[in-house]
């Protein structure tokens, strides 16, 4: 364990800086922070995000390989591998990284909850994005943060896994600056925190839940309680400088987002085939601009 101290000498109006670890070996300030901007940065949703750029995911449901490779490898930036609706075991998610590891498309996992064990088997097998789901509270995304980050910002035991095999032998030094957290608001209740919940140290992103916040609040987009909250959970997370994110239908209607979760396999497959027989738009009865409510999409 690295153990901080800063230390002031105050002799002919010099103040030295030091760090001190635990073996007793002291490094100047300037010379540590010189290393920490010497990080390198393999998450490349990340460093597009930093210029400014959005970013789309397709999500993955399915635990084959061969469709997840597909996805990786088909123009996205991010793949959303989602855990919490799925039959997906860790397993079945780390043999579909495994299998396109130098795919362009970055691994994002979509936990179960914010567990330990969930969160440290996702990064473990290799995830640089962490979206937790159903965060209504503070307590909830600030332990994500605990378990996906190593120590001294959080509490991620060193074990097994591939992550080194995937992004390099620098894997422990460079993880907490390419590990994203992204924090899901799909409540009234995690609206009400959405100040406390984006101001938290770790979090990167806030994705609001279009289809989620309106079957909480009971109200449908467009309905001036639904954009309130939404409204809420944006001015928000801009206030804290943070990213915000939804569904890929709002990249054409609404400004300022960035982060964007595109369809799921079966709804590309569908579209695929439509297209290739020439028949009609299957989402042409879903407003543009719109994201589609789940049960009721006529291409989900």
């Amino acid at each position: 364990m690295i153990r901080l101290m800063k230390i002031t000498m105050q002799k002919t109006n010099i103040a030295l800086s030091v760090i001190v670890f635990a073996t007793g070996v002291f490094l100047p300030a300037a010379q540590a922070q010189q290393g920490a901007s010497d990080v390198r940065i393999f998450n490349t949703v990340k460093t597009k995000l930093a210029e400014g750029e959005q970013v789309v995911g397709g999500t993955v449901s399915t635990p084959d390989p061969d469709i997840y490779c597909a996805m990786a490898n088909s123009g996205y930036d991010f793949i959303w591998i989602e855990m919490q609706h799925s039959h997906l075991g860790y397993t079945d998610v780390a043999r579909m990284i495994w299998a396109c590891k130098d795919a362009p498309a970055m691994p994002f996992i979509r936990v179960p909850d914010a567990t330990e064990g969930d969160i440290q088997k996702a990064v473990d097998i290799g995830a640089v994005g962490i979206i937790v789901p159903m965060v209504d509270s503070v307590e909830k995304i600030e332990n994500a943060v605990r378990f996906a980050k190593y120590p001294p910002i959080g509490r991620r035991s060193q074990g097994g896994g591939q992550y080194g095999a995937l992004w390099g032998s620098d894997y422990r030094a460079a993880a907490n600056d390419n590990i994203m957290i992204v924090a899901m608001i799909e409540t009234p209740e995690g609206t009400a925190q959405a100040d406390k919940i984006a101001r938290v140290d770790g979090v990167d992103l806030v994705f609001i839940a279009s289809s989620d916040l309106g079957s909480f609040s009971g109200r449908r987009q467009g309905d001036p309680v639904y954009e309130n909250l939404v409204t809420r959970i944006k001015t928000e997370t801009e206030k804290a400088g943070k990213y915000i994110g939804g569904p890929a239908a709002w990249m054409s209607s609404r400004e300022g987002y960035h982060f964007f979760q595109g369809p799921g396999t079966a709804s590309l497959i569908r579209t695929g085939v439509r297209v290739t027989l020439g028949a009609d738009d299957p989402c042409r009865f879903v407003p543009s601009g719109t994201a589609p409510v789940q049960g009721e999409d006529p291409c989900p």
